[in-house]
This record gives structure tokens, sequence and C-alpha cells, in this order.
């Protein structure tokens, strides 16, 4: 209801008075910001509103509009292309409720279609929108109006959704593969299409943003096939550029509505930093510990408590902490409160749920439903949650680490204290260099703006795909747009590879389907709306099959199913990244259990996992080669040590993993993978360090002079693998079938003092008893472990870790890599690239602030308290027999003076 009301004293006030008088807990706050609470601004009802619509709103208790609302609304019935930007909990879904049902109240065969990024948040709007046209006697048709089509919608009722639906609702994914290529079936439906709405717009970002952009010049270009041509609405949390970024997604002028009416209560935000336990290591108390112990209190306490963490690994481990400490919580209350007697406690795996990608439709639903019902007190999430689903209201939020983005920590702060209820977020630093930063300068979370989202729709790998999409869809005319994209090349090309028949008949028709059935009525109204169009020169889809189905919108390729011993699906994970999570010895997560991957065929894609009772879990390890593919032409005026930026192509290779204990995170023992390298051709920026500067850092010990290791090497190297029968002396592990082993100077190379064309110490130096084979992963810890070159792998760290402070994205799309003698620049060469096949803008961006980057790591580098380095700056010291004869951490801030 939209009224204002008094916020009185409250639970959660009551839980922050005895946060603030718990000197333990103060000890570890770096910073305690309070936002007072924010009355609502209204306006009154678009005149243009139906009268109907306005008593239902009053029936519904919306006396009048936040000030968003109203312009948002009235910009959308007056067909302008809107975008409204409006804090967690904002109203944002009435800006777009509003107009839909204006339309099917005035026109019985308007139509409109809602994209939301998940079937959870749809489902959940589902809910909403149909609630509200039962208010609407005067729509009688009912729930038939409004349905949701998504990959869970029962196969039999599609047909009955394709006739009668006048509100769609569905996600991109399902548009992408279920609906546009089968438009012949939904002539209706598009001819009559008046909004579609883009929820949750800062989601689209990156490559699956890029992915989305393309889907609308689809969906636009069939729109204008049957004749439509529909308003979009678009929502969004705060992000630094939603005009630009709806422009860019719909690729048509947008109006912005941000004058956010919409009320808040009272938002206290804290950032804790666990206590340090190691002074010399630099080591602090585990996240994972701190972030149990507030959340078990916040739910103690009675405040329901949403905890977020950045992966699904994490989140697992810390819903396991949860469950644990929130057992035992109950268990000691039950006794002291009845002098001992034992009681029924709640089981701990229902009073606290876990909650994110992989887990089945069913279990989601029945977690909403309790957290909306009150009967779960925690959930621990991944982002999955971060999104407008209809949970409650919360009244504490724990995030366990900083989420990637400044606009992702506000909408998760924003989960907790909806409308005007008071409420707490608390964010808990871990060792990670970008929250340490961020624990130690603070108002950079307060005081920055949000970040840009970014996306690149004419990404070559992405444009092609869509084209082909799009061909098979409708034929194209030479010299037709794709959007505002240029494609008659991509056209010829798919016409080389024989997918696309190029005519020049006279009097062909435009449109052929490859989905359309044969006598289908849609097939006749398509023909007939085309009758007019005849082209000279067209591209016509003759391919096999889909192309739909081979295009994945995340750019990850496909993706790898988790089952059971019988065949029961666990959950799933993206081809990509399944060698690091589904190897076989991994251990898989899924709600707090822990499941023992037995098998991975890689060929069908599947993962086979039976439960097993683990105390702990696995991480893995990889080894990346960077090689540069294309520079390109630098900007006007840029100097010699500028960065440059260009296409590269990295390969990665999972060789080892290790075994985690939980609670002590002790490595209990490592296990080998072997499973094929992943290629991935991205855009990455690259810096040198310039021939003089590393002269003088060879002098001082901080970098070693690049190694040519004479004529024989080659002849050398292959006898030394031979001799050790193909395997690595260290650990065992054979030559797999994709990979050849590495061989490695038992003495340094470059100790021998060889000089190409001066003497022959390279004799000595390739002498086989001076050689060893060894696997890729023991390689790299054999090279890290010497000092020399270490500066360049610590100052890699500490930028990689850093950069996601300036782009809108996950940790996960950003990496890094160093190399002592790169082939490309003949100097050593650190890249930051994109984790995304053909990149998404990203590394442009960060090359623009490529100069921060490194003054925020030398501020890194030189608060942490730690003395040689750690995993707070400059990463994980390698375990040394010898006491170290250098500090690292002053190399690195060495290397930094002598280049930034």
């Amino acid at each position: 209801m939209h009224t204002s009301a008094a916020i009185g004293h409250s639970i959660v006030d009551e839980v922050l008075a005895r946060l603030r008088n718990d000197r333990q807990f103060m000890r570890d706050v770096s910073d305690w910001q309070r936002a007072p609470a924010r009355p609502a601004r209204f306006a009154g009802f678009p005149v243009a509103l139906d009268p109907r619509l306005r008593t239902v709103l009053r029936q519904r208790g919306i006396e009048q509009l936040y000030t968003h609302q109203s312009q948002a609304i009235e910009a959308a019935l007056n067909r302008e292309h809107v975008v409204v930007v409006a804090s967690a909990a904002g109203g944002k879904s009435l800006c777009f409720h509003v107009p839909i049902l204006a339309a099917l109240l005035d026109d019985p065969n308007a139509r409109a279609l809602c994209l939301f990024p998940t079937k959870a948040l749809g489902q959940d709007q589902l809910a909403h929108l149909s609630s509200f046209i039962s208010d609407l006697s005067c729509l009688n048709e009912g729930s038939k109006m409004v349905n949701a089509y998504d990959g869970d919608t029962p196969q039999a009722r599609r047909a009955e959704i394709r006739r009668d639906a006048r509100v769609l609702i569905t996600n991109a994914d399902m548009l992408h593969m279920g609906i546009l290529p089968h438009h012949t079936r939904w002539a209706m439906f598009f001819r009559n299409l008046r909004y579609v709405v883009v929820d949750e717009m800062h989601a689209y970002r990156g490559v699956f943003g890029s992915h989305v952009a393309n889907i609308i010049r689809r969906l636009k270009r069939l729109c204008a096939f049957y004749g439509s041509t529909p308003t979009f609405i678009l929502a969004s949390a705060t992000i630094a550029n939603p005009r630009e970024h709806a422009e860019r997604l719909i690729e048509a002028p947008v109006a912005l509505v941000d004058d956010d009416g919409s009320p808040r209560g009272e938002r206290n935000v804290i950032i804790v930093n666990p206590p340090i336990t190691d002074p010399e290591l630099g080591l602090r108390r585990s996240a994972d510990f701190v972030a149990r112990d507030i959340a078990a209190r916040f739910i103690a306490e009675g405040l329901q408590t949403i905890c977020f963490a950045r992966s699904r690994n994490a989140a697992e481990i810390l819903l396991t902490y949860l469950r644990d400490a929130t057992s035992q919580a109950g268990e000691e209350k039950s006794s002291a409160g009845n002098g001992g007697t034992q009681h029924a406690i709640p089981d701990a795996r229902l009073l606290v749920r876990g909650y994110r990608g992989g887990y089945l439709p069913e279990e989601r639903r029945g977690i909403e439903k309790g957290l909306r019902e009150g009967s779960v007190r925690g959930v621990v999430a991944t982002n999955a949650l971060e999104l407008g689903i209809d949970i409650g209201g919360l009244d504490a939020c724990v995030m366990l680490g900083y989420p990637g983005s400044i606009a992702s920590f506000w909408q998760q702060a924003g989960r907790a204290g909806r409308r005007q209820s008071p409420s707490v977020a608390v964010m808990v630093a871990t060792p990670d260099p970008l929250d340490q930063y961020l624990a130690a300068h603070p108002e950079y979370l307060f005081r920055q703006s949000p970040e840009h989202a970014r996306i690149a729709p004419d990404n070559l790998g992405v444009l092609a795909a869509h084209v082909t999409c799009a061909t098979f869809e409708l034929p194209f005319r030479r010299g037709e747009r794709f959007g505002n994209a240029r494609v008659d090349e991509l056209l010829d090309a798919l016409a080389d590879g024989g997918e696309v028949h190029v005519s020049g008949v006279e009097g062909m028709p435009l449109f052929r389907s490859a989905g359309a059935v044969a006598g289908d009525a849609g097939m006749q109204d398509a023909q007939s709306a085309s009758e007019d169009r005849k082209p000279k020169v067209q591209y016509t889809w003759v391919g096999q099959g889909y192309p739909a189905d081979r295009v994945s919108l995340r750019g990850v390729g496909d993706r790898v199913s988790i089952v059971n011993e019988r065949g029961e699906p666990i959950g799933e994970t993206e081809r990509s990244t399944a060698p690091a999570r589904v190897h076989p010895g991994a251990i898989y997560l899924h709600q707090a259990e822990t499941y023992l991957v037995t098998e991975l065929d890689w060929e069908l894609g599947r993962a086979v996992a039976r439960r097993v009772d683990a105390d702990y879990y696995t991480q893995a390890s990889a080894v990346s080669e960077v090689v540069v593919v294309r520079e390109f032409d630098p900007p006007a005026g840029a100097g010699d040590r500028a960065p440059a930026i260009g296409e590269i192509e990295v390969t990665t290779t999972v060789g080892r993993y290790r075994q985690v204990q939980f609670n002590t995170h002790r490595t209990l023992g490592w296990g080998d993978v072997d499973l094929p390298a992943q290629k991935l051709l991205t855009i990455g920026y690259w810096f040198v360090i310039p021939e003089a500067i590393c002269r003088q850092l060879e002098k001082e010990g901080i970098l070693g002079r690049p190694n040519d290791y004479g004529p024989n090497w080659e002849q050398q190297r292959q006898a030394a693998r031979a001799r050790d029968a193909y395997r690595c002396v260290i650990c065992g592990k054979p030559e797999g079938p994709h990979q050849q082993h590495h061989v490695h100077h038992r003495r340094p190379f470059r100790t021998f003092g060889y000089v190409r064309g001066e003497n022959d110490h390279y004799v000595q130096a390739n002498d086989l008893d001076n050689l060893m084979t060894v696997c890729p992963a023991c390689h790299a810890r054999i090279e890290t472990a010497e000092p020399v070159n270490q500066a360049l792998s610590g100052l890699c760290y500490v930028l990689a870790n850093l950069a996601p402070l300036f782009v809108m994205c996950d940790a996960s799309d950003i990496a890094a890599a160093f190399d002592p003698a790169n082939a490309h620049t003949r100097l050593p060469t650190i890249t930051l690239y994109e984790l995304v096949p053909g990149g998404t803008g990203l590394a442009e961006e960060l090359m623009a602030h490529h100069a921060e980057l490194l003054r925020m790591a030398t501020q890194r580098v030189r608060e942490c308290p730690c003395e040689h380095g750690c995993p707070s700056c400059i990463g994980p010291m390698p375990p040394m027999a010898e006491p170290r004869e250098r500090n690292l951490k002053r190399d690195v801030i060495r290397l930094i003076e002598l280049i930034a």
C-alpha cells in the first residue's frame, strides 16, 4: 500500500544496539554507515489512465503513485520507449503492469511480452500480474490471459498458451530457442504485440547482454514483418548508464525515469574485516566463520536473514557452517530454557536453506514460499536471489565478500528492509586484495558511483550466431541490416558454408521458415503479409536442424549434467568450468551435502557423483598460456610505455586439485586431473616492463633474464621425457593424451652464463642429468617458488583482483597472466583479459583505467600488514625450506614504482 507510516522501535534496532555494545564485534568493524529512513514522494495518476484501472488500484490500497511510477506509466501510455530506475522494492513492476493492463482493456487483441532474467522471477511476476487481472472483472478471460512459457512449461499446455495468452511471461533463453524459431505459430501474437518488458535490465551485460541485444534485434525484425511496432519498457537497478545501456539493447531512443519516489526504512551498512591471526603472514580469521557467526546470531535473535556468497561452492560451504551453528545454538537454547530438558528443535536443514543456480525448480519454489511465509529463517544464496523475486520482508543481509560491483553491492544490501522497515546489511571482507582494499577504504563503496553496464552486440561470434538464427526465421535481403549491423559478409560466409542459399529469382516470396509446419495457418498468414515484398536477391536458410539449438546465450558452450548413480539429476555446470568443478575426484556440493564425482564423460557431457560423508571440499589449480593473435592499432598519441590491446588466444589446463578440510581449511591431499585443455579466443590488454627498467630490475635481482636454451634444446627435451617414461618425477603423473609434460632445469639455466654466438655453455646446462620431466602443475609450483620473477607474479595477482572495481562484471569474467619473455613483445609482459569469447568491451575499459589500477595496486600492497606478502596483497607465498633471501612484497612495490 502506498501510504506513509512512522517507523517505530523494532527488533532490528534492539539487535543493532547489542552489536554496538559488543567490543569484540566492534573491534573488527571497518565502517558503520547509517542511512536514515526516506519518506515516499507521490504523484497523481496520469490523465490518460483508464478509470477502471484507477478504481482497481485504489481497491488494492494504491491511492496515488510514487513519482517514478507516474512518470514511467505516462511515458509508456504515450508509446514512448522508457527505462525506469529505482531501488530494490521500489515498485518498478507497477510501471509495466499498468500500461499492459491498459492495453488489454483498450484492445481485445492486444498482446504483451515480458522478459525476466530468471524463470523464478518470471513465476513471481506471473502470480502478481494474475492477481491484478483477477481484480478487473471486465477482463473475463481470467487466468488464460497471463501465462508463463519457459523450460518448465509442460508440452501439453504449450499449444493452448500459444493460442490464448495475451500476456506472455518468459525469459531470453525461451524466446531465443522456443518462440522466435517457431514464429509462424505465434503469428497472431506478434501481429498484435503492443508492449515488450525487459525487467532487471542491469542483468543483461557482458556476453549474456550481448546475446540478448541480438535476440531483441530478431524480435523487432519479426514484429516488423508482422506489422507491429511494440513499445519497450525497461526496468533497472541503479547503474551509471541506464539510458545508454537501454538504447544499446533495443537500438532506439529511450526516455529515462530515475526520480525514485519510493520510501526506504533506516538502513545500517556495516563493513567487517576479520581479525589478523598471523601478523607476519598477514593471515586473518576465516571470513566464512565470521559470516557464519554473524548470520547465526541474527537468526538466533529473530532476524530473517539472507546470506550472499560469490560462488556456488562458497554458498554451499557457508550453508554447511551456518546449519551446524544454527543447530548447535538451538540445542543450547532449548537446554538452557528448559532446565536441561530436551524439546523438539526445528530441523536446521529446514530452518536454513540454500538457493543457487543448479537447484531443481520445485526446490527453488519451495524455498521462496518458505521465506515469504517465515518458516525459512535463513537462506544462503548466490546472486540468484539478488534480483527482485518476492521473498518477503527480510531483516538482515550478510555478504560473504564484495559481490563484484557497486551496483550488486547495493542490490544485495537492498534485499533486506523492504518498504519502510529498518534493516542491517553486513559485508564480511575476504582475504582477497579487492575486499581488503575496500575494508581499508570503505569510502569507495559509499561514495563511488555505480559502474557502467557494457555489452557488445556486434561481437563477431555473437553476431554471427544470431544472424544464422535470424536467417532461419526469415530470409535476408541483400543490403538489409540486422539492427544497426551490416551483415552481407556474414551471410556470404554462411552461403559459402552451404547453410544459406543465395537466390536472385524475381518473384520469389520473401518468407520461408524452416521451422514452419506444412499447412500451418500461421504460415499462410505470414506469406500473405509478405506478398508486396519480393526482393531480387535474398539469403534463405537451407541448413539442417535449428541453429538456435547450437547457440549458448552465456558464451560458455554446452553444459554438463550432474547425476547420481541412479541417473537422477543433481545439478549442472558449464562445460568450460567442468574440468575444475566436476573432474573425477572432485567434491560436488549440493544443499550442503557432499557428492564425490566418480566419472566425467566428456563426450556425452555427463558427470556421475555419489553421496559421501566427506569432511573436505576440492579446489582445482589451472595453468594458462597467452598468445597474441592480433594487436589493434594504438590510439593517437600513445607513447612507447602505453599498454596495448588486441585479440589473444588463452590455453588453460587444469592439472591438479587439492582437498581442503572444512573449518580448518587445511590441505589434506592432492589429486591429478587429465582433461582436454580449454582454448579461448578473446580480447586482452597488456603492458610490458621496458628494457631499460628490466636491466635495472635484473641488477637488483627482482627479474631474471629471459632464457635462450640453445640449439640442442628440443632434442634434449624429448630425450628427457623418454628417459623419465613420460611421467612427472615429482608427483608421478603420466602424460595424458591431450598435453605433453614440461622439462625443467634442476640448476637454473641462466646460472650457466650461456650467450649465443660467444660460448657453448648450453651443452652443460642441457645435460640430461640437469633435466627432469614435470607436469604443468608441478612446474608452475617450482617456477613460482624461485624468487626471480615472483615480482611479476605478485603484481599480476593484485591487478587481477582489483580490476573488477572498474568494470561491472563478476570476478570470474577477468583473468591475468604474466610471461617473463613474451613471444609477441620480447619483454616481460602482464596481460589482463576477458574470459569471454571475442570480448565484450571490458578490456578496453580496463585499459582506460590502467594508471589508476597501478596506483590502487601500490596502495593495497603498501597498506597490507603482512611482512613478505600474503593472499590479501601479492598472493599466497610458496613454502620455503630456507629463510627468504628477498622481501617479495618490497620487490613488487619497487616494480610498480619503476613502471607506473
